[in-house]
């Protein structure tokens, strides 16, 4: 019966490495860029079975991003067409019956795209 107890308080004291790993981001990298930027998220538990899909939110609206690749420890996208300019939150949908809105505490900052005359003067 003591032993039961020992084990019991145990478990109860250390659920950590019972409960599966939560997804979340360590690291995203460029942290700004123009429309079609590719986007490198680093992190832990990122893989297809944990994350569902990607968003860009500015707190009013989320657009969902389009994943070139995936893996448990990095998630690649391009920024897409139809973002504005401005700072954006990343967000993450959890997969499984139970879906969760995962808000990241990395933003990326969509910057004005240069006019072609800038990009030429620039280019000298």
């Amino acid at each position: 019966m003591p032993k039961l107890i020992i084990v019991s308080l145990f478990l109860a004291s250390s659920p950590s490495w019972l409960a599966a790993q939560a997804p979340q981001m360590d690291a995203v990298n460029p942290s700004n860029g123009t429309i079609g930027t590719v986007v490198r998220a680093n992190g832990k538990a990122l893989g297809k079975d944990k994350i569902d899909s990607v968003y860009l939110s500015d707190h009013t609206l989320d657009l969902m991003v389009k994943v070139l690749s995936q893996s448990d420890d990095t998630i690649e996208f391009r920024i897409p067409p139809s973002v504005k300019p401005g700072k954006l939150q990343l967000v993450m949908k959890t997969t499984g019956k139970q879906q969760y809105i995962l808000e990241q505490p990395f933003y990326f900052t969509v910057e004005e795209p240069k006019a072609a005359g800038e990009v030429a003067a620039a280019s000298k």
